[in-house]
């Protein structure tokens, strides 16, 4: 996890295109400009940069689904729940599973545990737009390389 670049999703552990879910692994730094005011003395992971992690996960479950040719964009979040605290070296266990998909938006449930412990989760929105290829198309595939989706995705990783 780099938080001050937003790359949240350190692996992806399990993508499964038919029951539309994936798995993934976040570990939180143990030390980042963000702790020092989130909150001096006590360093907590701001609640809004989990829900950031759930919609990654989900988002990267969204373009496998799509073939990497819609980008997802993160446009909403209902019935979030915040349910512990998480500080600096903890490893997330990020989960998402579509909902809906339809009209250009998809709805995912997503929710973070922390060694088997639920400790957020929220139902996420979605606008899929065409994703042409060009920087962000690039970046969005190379970083998908990097946490594993790419190599889980076999010879769909061509796709799009």
């Amino acid at each position: 996890m780099r938080l001050e670049y937003f790359q949240m999703i350190d692996r992806i552990d399990a993508f499964d295109a038919e029951a539309r879910t994936i798995a993934a692994t976040a570990n939180v730094p143990a030390e980042s400009p963000i702790f020092e005011g989130h909150f001096p003395g006590l360093p907590l992971m701001p609640g809004v940069l989990l829900i950031e992690t759930m919609a990654q996960a989900s988002g990267f479950m969204l373009l496998a689904l799509n073939g990497f040719s819609r980008m997802p964009f993160f446009a909403g979040v209902k019935k979030g729940k915040l349910r512990d605290f998480v500080k600096p070296e903890t490893t997330l266990a990020v989960r998402a599973r579509m909902a809906h998909d339809g009209s250009g938006f998809a709805v995912t449930e997503a929710e973070i545990g922390v060694d088997g412990k639920p400790t957020c989760d929220a139902e996420l929105t979605f606008r899929l737009m065409p994703f042409d290829r060009g920087p962000l198309y690039d970046a969005i595939r190379s970083r998908a390389r990097e946490i594993g989706l790419l190599a889980m995705l076999g010879n769909r990783s061509d796709a799009g």
